[in-house]
């Protein structure tokens, strides 16, 4: 494993944030094309909801390649080609979507199909940049800071979120199809712009004996990822991951629905209950670092810290299943804020184990093996976000006396299946003889 030495000095806070930047640049361009472009679709142009669904899907589905992706990354050892190629894509293909919403006004079918190509590139911009930039991050930051770094990754992609929503919504008004491709293309640029901020001089050179006759020596694709998921730990924590997302994504669909129905609220009403929510996963995601950084054992003990994540994010959708029961005489707001807290808790221990254990393997396999995991996401958000949590919704109300207890269940199951993810957890770390081999290579994520 690439140790960092003095030639590939550990990245200072300065340097953390920098790659944040990236992160802030791939929130940006994906928020404005499964956001913005999805209400144009649907309001604007009138078409149905599943087709900017379906396109989602396909940014989803094209992220199975992360695996691939990544070992592209591992052969030639270096990430920039790769976070910032990959980013050249995102930005392309989130212009071309906009261009193709445009279209679609006039040539319905052309659009469409012009949308199709676009949702792909974006798909493999993302798995490209994002795999790399997460191996990237996780090699060059020292092992007490990853938490921290995680937490900071993702407030600032959150960020990006925030603020691309809140300025493309203002100048997009008047709409037109030529403003949306403007903004669109402003948008793509600043994240450019970004993204080489936040990668230039950070990768530092690593021409060694045993890196050379490592690359020299390396096998196909196929090869690696068949052994990485020979790999006990590897292949556990890629179920954990999708078991885990899906209960994390699940409920993002149906929570305006269930306010809307069971609590009266009206849209603007609902859209303040996912800032709330959005608000509280802030919260736990700078919690978690700093909890984290009190207990010495944070980086060789994960298991504690996903396992509690994984509890309390059960619980407090249970208080989901409570305002299902008792109506709207139970306090919403406070525990949509609370699911917010634990999910951001979980989010920020799971992405934090996931970079300490990326180089717990064989070496020069990090870009592959984040891959996979970044795969397992892709689909678990894919299914959760997109279909499992509101086919569930429509069939609990066809079973169920009352829309009320329909989401109720769905909530519990949600719950389930962040227990069911907390006992995967426990077995997410190899037995201690098999990481035997492992103490005595070259210190880095996993050590």
């Amino acid at each position: 494993m690439t140790q960092m030495n003095a030639a590939s000095p550990a990245l200072s806070w300065f340097g953390i944030v920098r790659l944040g930047l990236v992160q802030t640049a791939l929130g940006a361009v994906v928020v404005l094309t499964t956001s913005t472009l999805n209400r144009v679709m649907v309001i604007e142009l009138a078409l149905p909801a599943m087709i900017p669904g379906l396109l989602v899907a396909i940014h989803y589905a094209m992220q199975v390649l992360r695996p691939w992706l990544g070992h592209g990354s591992d052969v030639g050892g270096r990430r920039f080609a790769w976070i910032v190629g990959g980013m050249a894509v995102l930005a392309a293909g989130g212009l071309l979507a906009a261009a193709a919403t445009a279209l679609m006004a006039s040539h319905l079918a052309l659009g469409l199909a012009v949308a199709v190509i676009a949702f792909i590139m974006i798909g493999i911009g993302v798995g490209a940049a994002g795999t790399s930039l997460l191996v990237l991050l996780a090699k060059r930051t020292a092992p007490a800071r990853r938490s921290a770094a995680a937490s900071i990754a993702w407030i600032m992609m959150i960020a990006g979120f925030i603020v691309t929503t809140a300025v493309a919504g203002k100048a997009l008004d008047p709409f037109s199809g030529e403003r949306l491709m403007l903004v669109s293309g402003t948008v793509s640029a600043i994240a450019m712009v970004l993204t080489l901020l936040g990668v230039w001089g950070i990768e530092q050179p690593d021409i060694s004996p045993d890196t050379t006759s490592a690359t020299a020596e390396r096998s196909g694709f196929m090869e690696d990822f068949r052994e990485i998921c020979r790999e006990p730990q590897a292949r556990r924590f890629a179920v954990f991951i999708f078991v885990s997302m899906l209960a994390y994504s699940a409920q993002d669909l149906i929570l305006e629905p269930f306010a809307g129905s069971v609590f009266g609220m009206t849209p603007g009403q609902t859209t303040q209950l996912s800032s709330v929510q959005h608000m509280g996963a802030l919260i736990g995601m700078i919690l978690m670092p700093a909890m984290a950084s009190l207990h010495s054992d944070w980086r060789t003990r994960p298991q504690p810290w996903i396992i509690g994540g994984c509890l309390a994010s059960a619980l407090a959708l249970l208080g989901l299943v409570g305002a299902a029961t008792v109506g709207p005489a139970w306090p919403l707001r406070a525990s949509v804020l609370l699911l917010g807290i634990t999910n951001g808790v979980y989010a920020i221990a799971a992405i934090g184990a996931m970079m300490n254990m990326v180089s717990e393997g064989r070496d020069n396999r990090e870009g592959t093996r984040m891959g996979l995991w970044g795969a397992a996401q892709a689909m678990a958000f894919a299914l959760g976000g997109g279909f499992v949590g509101t086919a569930a919704a429509d069939a609990a109300r066809h079973l169920l006396p009352s829309t009320a207890s329909a989401y109720g269940a769905v909530f519990a199951a949600e719950a389930a299946l962040f227990v069911l993810s907390a006992w995967l957890a426990i077995w997410i770390k190899r037995p201690r003889e098999q990481t035997s081999t492992l103490a005595a290579q070259p210190a880095n994520l996993g050590a």
